[in-house]
């Protein structure tokens, strides 16, 4: 039987591999939001009045959680049956291509967090403050571009060794999730192997990419009622909170 520390992991876990939203921040549903109104807006267009909703629970869980975000647009038109030219990053956000949709989301994401404001989860953050007193090393994992921005809006940037998000992802040309290569270079990062490190994620892809990199131990946070669905996908342990997993004062 593998023996655990106070904090719910395994004694052989040196370093801990947060995503952002969802799991630190409540800005998952934010997202969630602002690639309903993105894909609605785009095939109300295409289809009319008749078109088929972008569902924020179901398809956002699906196909856009834990993605980069020209990847989600990308896999949710798939889904859909429907191709679009690539384009550019420089798109602006009418552009009818990958990137001029994603670019698109950003502008709406970016809208609701400036009126919105961000929030995070202070159980996370009791969490974070135990590890980290504990001895154990943190990274902050995320598709994000906006990563940065967000972490210094909950004034939680220094509680996280190294950070891997959507801007130095696309600096190293590493894949996103369900990849595990964004995790695999915050370990390494970290000086930890990947077996010694523990993945905290809320989305499915997120799941995958923690099984694919063989980490340590896979913990997956349940905000929505996909319970099921995280462990198929790879959890170890799945809590609705962190503060289950142990004492985080």
């Amino acid at each position: 039987m593998t023996e655990m520390t106070r904090l719910g992991l395994p004694t052989t876990v040196q370093a801990c591999l947060f995503d952002l939203d969802g799991v630190v921040t409540r800005t998952a549903v934010v997202h969630a939001a602002a690639w309903k109104e993105t894909f609605d807006a785009f095939l109300r267009a295409r289809d009319g009045e008749g078109f088929r909703p972008f569902d924020a629970v179901a398809d956002y869980d699906e196909y856009v959680d834990g993605r980069p975000r020209a990847d989600g647009v990308r896999t949710f038109l798939a889904s859909r049956g429907i191709g679009l030219p690539e384009g550019g990053p420089g798109d602006p956000p009418d552009a009818e291509t990958v990137n001029g949709l994603g670019n698109r989301k950003n502008e709406l994401l970016l809208e609701r967090i400036r009126t919105g404001g961000v929030e995070a989860y202070d159980s996370t953050l009791r969490y974070l403050r135990a590890v980290r007193a504990d001895g154990l090393r943190t990274g902050i994992v995320s598709s994000s571009a906006n990563c940065r921005d967000v972490l210094r809006a909950i004034d939680a940037e220094d509680l996280f060794d190294v950070r891997i998000d959507g801007v130095v992802a696309a600096e190293r040309g590493l894949p996103g999730k369900p990849r595990p290569d964004t995790f695999l270079a915050a370990a390494r990062d970290l000086g930890v192997e990947a077996g010694r490190a523990a993945v905290f994620e809320d989305a499915l892809a997120g799941m995958d990419a923690g099984r694919a990199g063989g980490f340590g131990y896979v913990v997956g946070v349940d905000r929505v009622g996909q319970t099921e669905a995280l462990y198929a996908h790879g959890a170890d342990v799945v809590v609705k909170d962190l503060a289950e997993l142990g004492e985080a004062e």
